[in-house]
């Protein structure tokens, strides 16, 4: 690619495997960018590796479950001690839990829900942040979903996690304004992923755009000319 608009910057990106996440990864590898992929799953980061490598990218691999706080907490002195700052954050993880009523949401699937979609992105930041900070230009984006401002029944857990996580990163951006740093939020819409199957089941995924197409918009928000902070980015398309 000619245009290798991320040339040098260190982009750390969350749930880096699968979706959205690994689009992103891989676009931001191709336009010169170096990956720090955080991902649960040996095997899938290893495949992502491959591709970032056959794609004449770079990336470091991270095996982590983001619930595990501690684990969390170190990235931040171990991206310094290497790289001594972090150029661009994308805070892709996400688990859907279970769609069920409130009244049969079990504690171990809301503090999972909660752990991944909200907790682990506060650890982020707070780890994060100092190293954002000593980027010419840091830029974070955290992914939400229309559910945060539409909730509906069945939908508590996930709902509550993606509406706390739009008004964590909101403090954040505004704590942030008089940096060098632009943390916003970006909600991709309907996606062909494995998530969204999970969540409607009879749904044709031919119908809807691919990981990577959402991706490619979503990454514009990354670039150095960005004003824009604490605010919520809408990328869904029309249906029908």
């Amino acid at each position: 690619m000619s245009d290798r608009r991320f040339e040098g910057r260190i982009a750390l990106v969350t749930g880096a495997t699968r979706g959205i996440g690994r689009a992103i990864a891989m676009l931001l590898a191709r336009e010169g960018a170096h990956v720090v992929a955080v991902g649960r799953t040996q095997g899938a980061l290893e495949e992502l590796d491959d591709a970032v490598n056959l794609a004449g990218g770079s990336a470091t691999l991270v095996k982590m479950d983001l619930r595990k706080g501690g684990d969390v907490d170190a990235l931040g002195p171990t991206l310094y001690q290497r790289w001594g700052k972090l150029d661009l954050l994308v805070a892709s993880a996400g688990v859907l839990g279970s769609l069920t009523p409130i009244g049969h949401t079990s504690d171990a699937d809301w503090n999972e829900v909660l752990d991944v979609n909200l907790s682990a992105n506060l650890r982020l930041i707070r780890t994060l942040d100092p190293l954002l900070r000593r980027s010419d230009a840091g830029r974070a984006v955290f992914l939400t979903s229309g559910i945060a401002q539409r909730p509906r029944a069945y939908w508590t857990a996930y709902a509550v996690s993606k509406s706390g996580l739009e008004a964590l990163v909101k403090c954040y951006a505004d704590e942030v304004a008089n940096t060098a740093v632009r943390a916003n939020i970006a909600n991709p819409g309907a996606t062909r992923t494995g998530m969204r199957m999970k969540a409607f089941p009879g749904e044709d995924p031919m119908t809807l755009p691919t990981p990577e197409e959402q991706g490619a918009a979503i990454i514009e928000l990354l670039l150095p000319g960005v004003t824009a902070t604490g605010e919520v980015f809408d990328f869904a398309r029309p249906r029908g």
